[in-house]
């Protein structure tokens, strides 16, 4: 019996490079070994479907990259208020949410709650423009090569490109968050340049912009899975059974159903809460990893089980491992909302439908 092939780390380790080009190719042009009988002709349209891959990569990675960076706008406020909180700045660790939310700006000015949003932009929109082109093709790879289909290959590929986007861009992120938790008046990190020379001169050279990668993948793997997992199986149910949910689909593929724009921030909301109460314990350590040096008790950070024991230990469940998750709700509904529903509308855009 021909056994079907194992998804090994090396299989993995092939795949992650391509995804950037190879793994990103228009479904409809896969097939490049066309069966002519001129050797000339055949050429010719291995080179024409080499220029389509290139462009339906462009395309895909626009459409990934716009969807991010809208995500992430509609919510900088709210993502520098729950660093914030789950690192317990001293400037603010007594005050609650909202109280947070009203303190920043007369302390920092209402530019405060954008702090570290510049450094974001430069990391959500690789980041954004990966992870969705990751799952596309983990989702096609492990259908076709492994046999692996249903609910499964959405869970299992969502995993995987969560994660393949996170080790493309994990230092930009270090960045980010070492801005967004300065204050005015106390700045150790001068802006991106500064913040990448001062790690790396001062704070343990490249591993110090890996500090907190193995909880960050840790924690992708499930929010990032039951994200697209749960996008999806609602999508789909959405398409087959409630045909008044239907949009109108694009005027160059009318035969591709497409959800009401509502209908997508809905499934989206669902999903994005759902991933977060899954994940949130493994993004509180995972934050004060990457803080690192920026925290005075920095030594009791240095690794996953450290640094939930550690938290635990000192603040407990609800004031430490799950400080700021009414924030999160608050900012991971509306940002998982945009994001699907803006790739959504972008794949119908740019024709990747």
């Amino acid at each position: 019996m021909e056994q079907k092939p194992r998804l090994t780390f090396d299989i993995v380790c092939r795949i992650v490079p391509k995804t950037c080009l190879c793994l990103s190719a228009d479904p409809h042009s896969m097939a490049t070994e066309v069966s002519v009988s001129s050797a000339g002709r055949s050429q010719i349209a291995g080179g024409n479907t080499v220029q389509r891959d290139y462009y339906y990569f462009l395309r895909s990675f626009v459409a990934g990259g716009v969807a991010g960076c809208c995500a992430k706008t509609t919510i900088a406020p709210l993502d520098r208020i729950k660093i914030l909180l789950q690192a317990h700045n001293p400037h603010y660790k007594h005050l609650g949410v909202f109280a947070t939310l009203g303190a920043v700006p007369k302390k920092e000015g209402f530019l405060g709650l954008y702090k570290g949003n510049g450094a974001m932009m430069v990391r959500i929109f690789p980041y954004g423009a990966i992870q969705f082109m990751a799952f596309d093709n983990y989702k096609k790879f492990l259908s076709t090569q492994l046999g692996i289909s249903g609910h499964v290959h959405r869970l299992m590929a969502g995993s995987m490109a969560g994660m393949t986007a996170v080790i493309c861009t994990y230092p930009l992120d270090v960045i980010r968050v070492r801005l967004a938790f300065q204050v005015t008046g106390e700045h150790r990190y001068t802006g991106i340049g500064n913040a990448f020379q001062t790690i790396y001169l001062k704070e343990g050279g490249i591993p110090g912009f890996y500090r907190g990668l193995i909880p960050t993948i840790i924690g992708m793997a499930p929010y990032a899975g039951f994200s697209f997992f749960t996008f999806g199986t609602l999508k789909s149910l959405g398409l087959a059974n409630f045909p008044e949910l239907l949009g109108k689909p694009s005027r160059d593929n009318p035969d591709v159903l497409v959800l009401k724009t509502h209908v997508n921030l809905l499934c989206g909301g669902v999903a994005g809460a759902i991933a977060q109460t899954i994940s949130y314990p493994l993004d509180v350590a995972r934050r004060r990893m990457q803080l690192g040096a920026a925290l005075p008790d920095a030594d009791k950070y240095l690794s996953l089980t450290k640094t939930l024991k550690h938290v635990y230990n000192q603040y407990g469940i609800k004031n430490g491992l799950y400080r700021g998750l009414s924030l999160n709700y608050i900012r991971c509904v509306p940002s998982q909302a945009v994001a699907f529903t803006t790739y959504e509308f972008m794949k119908q855009v740019l024709h990747l439908n």
